[in-house]
Order: C-alpha cells, then sequence, then structure tokens
C-alpha cells in the first residue's frame, strides 16, 4: 500500500509544480499529510487479492459535482496549502489499486497508467520524472521501496489537456478498465431511473391536485 500512495503522491506532485503556486516547504510537508490520510484512509479497505474491491472508496476525484477532494483537503489545512493554489485540472480521477495505479482526466477520456507493482523481486527501485520546471527536464529522482519492484512506473503520465480544448488520450488501458466502465454505466442507469421515478411521481401528485 505505501509503494501505491507514494506513486501518487509523487504525481500529484507533479501536477501541482506544474502551477508553481505552491513553496516547496508547504509542498513537501503537504504530500508528507497527504500520505498519512490516505494511509488512515485505506486502512481495512486494502485487499490486494482482489485489487477492486473498495475502488470507488479509494478513489481521489475532483469534477464539477465534486470540487473538494475531502483528502486533498485536509492535507492542505494540515499543511497550510491553500487548496485552490493546487491547480488541479478541474477533472481528475485517481485510482490507487492495490497493485496499480491509474489516472484520467476529464469524464470521457481514457485512463493511463501512473505505475503498477509486483511482488516477485526483493526490492523495488524506480526513477519518477517530476515535471517542474526547476528540476529540468531530464532530472529524475530514485525512490526505493523494500519488497516491492515496479514493473512500470511512467515518466510520461500525460500533464493535464488544456481547459478550452479537451483532447481524448490514447488508450492505456488497465486491467481495471472494464470494471470502471462497467459500474460507471449502471451508475449512470440508476441515476436516470431515479430521474423518471421523481418525474412521473411529480406528474401524478399534479394530476391529482
Amino acid at each position: 500500500m505505501k509503494s501505491e500512495i507514494a506513486a501518487v503522491v509523487s504525481f500529484l506532485k507533479r501536477l501541482v509544480k506544474l502551477k508553481n503556486k505552491v513553496e516547496v516547504e508547504k509542498m513537501d510537508l503537504f504530500a508528507e499529510r497527504l500520505t498519512v490520510v490516505l494511509q488512515e484512509k485505506f486502512e481495512g479497505h486494502w485487499v490486494p487479492e482482489k485489487p477492486s474491491k473498495g475502488q470507488a472508496y479509494r478513489c481521489i476525484r475532483v469534477n464539477a459535482f465534486h470540487k473538494y477532494d475531502p483528502e486533498l483537503l485536509r492535507a492542505c489545512r494540515e499543511s497550510g496549502v491553500h487548496y485552490g493554489d493546487l491547480g488541479l485540472p478541474w477533472e481528475i480521477t485517481l485510482w490507487v489499486d492495490p497493485g496499480e495505479v491509474c489516472g484520467r482526466y476529464g469524464e470521457q477520456n481514457f485512463d493511463f497508467s501512473i505505475a503498477t507493482f509486483s511482488t516477485d523481486k526483493n526490492e523495488m527501485t524506480f526513477f519518477y520524472h517530476s515535471g517542474s520546471s526547476d528540476e529540468g527536464s531530464t532530472h529524475s529522482s530514485p525512490l526505493t521501496v523494500p519488497n516491492r519492484k515496479c514493473q512500470a512506473l511512467n515518466p510520461a503520465a500525460p500533464n493535464p489537456p488544456p481547459l478550452d480544448k479537451p483532447t481524448r488520450g490514447a488508450s492505456s488501458r488497465s486491467p481495471h478498465y472494464i470494471l470502471r466502465v462497467f459500474f460507471s454505466f449502471f451508475y449512470n442507469i440508476s441515476m436516470y431511473s431515479k430521474s423518471l421515478y421523481f418525474l412521473r411521481t411529480y406528474q401524478c401528485t399534479i394530476n391529482i391536485c
């Protein structure tokens, strides 16, 4: 779990650095607090044998209907960072599952892989490109975590597309992609059915009156 959390926190730091609104000291403290917050949240909701179990609970999501992710908001409060200074995309979803971390910009684009892990080695060493201007375009920082092996930490995970020109990214579908589409499909059907129910109830009430 610690490896997956480290990957998603590093990715978020990369996005925040693109806006250059948060001081380095506060950024490090934010990352530290977010790591603790996510560890506390995922405790008891982490089943390596069933990676998709608890996926929605562990998801970090920001969109038009969910502007403030509670874990990000708490980490901001505890580190003295203004939430708006994070400069996150208007729509972003991050899935933190056992063995894999994925992301998606927008609600209709394909998801992309941030990191995948396995336990067939005694040590994991990867190089994650920060994407920040102050570190240069070729600088990478090594991170070693015992008992895990990173098979593909993606240094080319895309930056957010321009807000006025949304683009559909290249497909990099993860093993859980079909499950995400499946749950999203039935969630939309459920919401549509509820809307029809309330509409019919409202019409019946009017007719009775």
